[in-house]
């Protein structure tokens, strides 16, 4: 079940907040902090036919309440005694509010520095509070900070547990929350109105998550990060899989350290992860098998497990260098012949490296961090341009090749400058979409490369090494439209 959390600041607000959220969420949670003046709460929590949850937060945990303590606790007395379904209550007042009717008590515990590891006591003294149902909140960063309030969900417990983590990787803990019989997860009713930064909205839970569809059964593939383009896979993937009827959605995480990735994954019974960015490095040490080009580009961006282990793939340099052979033999040209720019510093300007000396062309590293486009540049025997350089350095082709990179004026920026007329530009930093260098090139009369092509082949790969399906045009076309 979904539980939408309304923050309104006035009476008026709050019955169209409720009306709005019962529309869509399974449960509301009505949260009194936000109130400029005394709510009537009565007439508020029957105003819905859904399920209520009464909050009322400190600052200290994540609230709006600025009045005193001995307020906040005579609003919470009269909040039970109205009778709604929940009442929620700090571990720490709990025994201060008696239980009163048939409301049911839910024990929160909050903490906004980092997650709780002493997990156990806490949950025996909520349960020494009378809680019906017990309930933690810290910041979720990554996987590994998500990982006990995950865990405080999925073990059997004599008391239902509901947890809500901080920050957009929270997505990560609520997905599989309903995958572990979470009583509920939560989610904001719309942009604006989150509970905390970062909050999904319930439309994106249903959506892009296909949240109503995860059930006990379903399958989780990992998708790191969560920007743009990894949204856009996600939306895209999980349209695939519900087309062809597979129980299978995509997970967002966010990865930090890798270290224990593997444990976490086979604990979650996550057989694939897709990667992008800088872990496309950071993994390679993961694979248990990898293809020998694959393993000599020093980027992953797919692992997959089977029976003998985790397998490694780099579908990217493939996809790239197609695509620039493409649209260079349309001029009767051959890479070859060329000298070729690339401009990046990581794992995916290592790729693209890799994958044009396959082509014996004249090849140039460029990057920011001098040392580590020296390094690219010895490892696959081609030439290294130092950063102050790259405007003397003569181009036919030109590659964008780290999403850290900006146009500017401003030190380990590019200015447009380099860009000539003359010239095939291509970026890969954030594939699919059209950056500004692209656009700039195009405005310059540069021969530009369609990155949506790139990306259509790279996931298509991508799902027919997962699933052993083709990947529905149709999937693409939901994908889009859902933007």
């Amino acid at each position: 079940m979904i539980c939408i959390t309304v923050t309104p600041s006035s009476r008026t607000l709050a019955k169209a907040d409720l009306l709005n959220a019962a529309r869509h969420g399974d449960i509301i949670e009505l949260c009194l902090d936000h109130f400029s003046k005394d709510p009537d709460i009565d007439d508020l929590i029957r105003a819905v036919d859904k399920p209520i949850i009464i909050s009322c937060r400190r600052k200290q945990d994540g609230g709006q309440w600025e009045g005193t303590e001995e307020e906040r606790l005579l609003m919470l007395r009269r909040a039970i005694a109205a009778g709604p379904a929940y009442i929620e209550l700090d571990l720490d007042i709990a025994n201060d509010v008696p239980r009163f009717g048939s409301t049911q008590r839910v024990i929160s515990f909050t903490r906004l520095d980092r997650p709780e590891t002493d997990i156990d006591r806490i949950f025996d003294d909520a349960a020494n509070a009378r809680a019906d149902i017990v309930k933690f909140t810290w910041p979720t960063p990554t996987l590994g900070a998500a990982w006990p309030l995950l865990v405080a969900v999925s073990q059997k417990r004599r008391l239902p547990v509901v947890g809500m983590g901080l920050g957009r990787p929270e997505l990560t803990f609520s997905l599989l929350g309903l995958r572990y019989g979470s009583p509920w997860i939560y989610a904001a009713l719309e942009k604006g109105m989150e509970a905390h930064d970062g909050q999904a909205t319930v439309f994106e839970l249903n959506d892009t998550y296909h949240a109503s569809d995860i059930d006990s059964k379903t399958r989780f593939i990992a998708v790191s990060g969560f920007g743009e383009s990894q949204t856009l896979t996600t939306r895209i993937l999980n349209a695939a899989f519900k087309e062809l009827d597979l129980n299978v959605r995509c997970l967002p995480i966010e990865l930090e350290d890798v270290s224990d990735l593997k444990r976490m994954l086979d604990i979650l019974k996550i057989r694939a992860i897709i990667v992008g960015n800088q872990h496309g490095s950071s993994i390679l040490e993961l694979a248990d098998h990898v293809d020998a080009h694959d393993s000599e580009s020093g980027y992953l961006n797919l692992l997959l497990k089977r029976d003998n282990g985790w397998h490694g793939y780099n579908t990217l340099w493939r996809s790239g260098l197609k695509a620039l052979e493409s649209v260079i033999s349309e001029s009767g040209k051959s890479l070859s012949k060329m000298n070729l720019l690339v401009i990046g510093n990581g794992g995916i300007a290592d790729s693209i490296v890799y994958a044009l000396t396959r082509r014996e062309g004249l090849v140039s590293v460029c990057g920011p961090k001098d040392k580590l486009a020296q390094q690219t540049a010895q490892k696959n025997s081609c030439r290294f341009v130092p950063y102050q350089n790259l405007y003397e350095t003569l181009a036919d082709v030109v590659i964008i090749a780290d999403p850290n990179i900006s146009m500017g004026s401003q030190h380990g920026q590019i200015n447009p400058s380099v860009i000539k007329a003359d010239m095939t530009m291509l970026d890969v930093s954030d594939l699919p979409f059209e950056t500004e260098f692209m656009a700039e090139a195009r405005e310059r009369g540069a021969n530009t490369i369609n990155t949506a092509g790139i990306y259509t082949q790279l996931l298509e790969a991508q799902f027919k090494a997962i699933s052993g399906k083709e990947l529905p045009e149709s999937a693409f076309l939901k994908g889009l439209s859902d933007e």
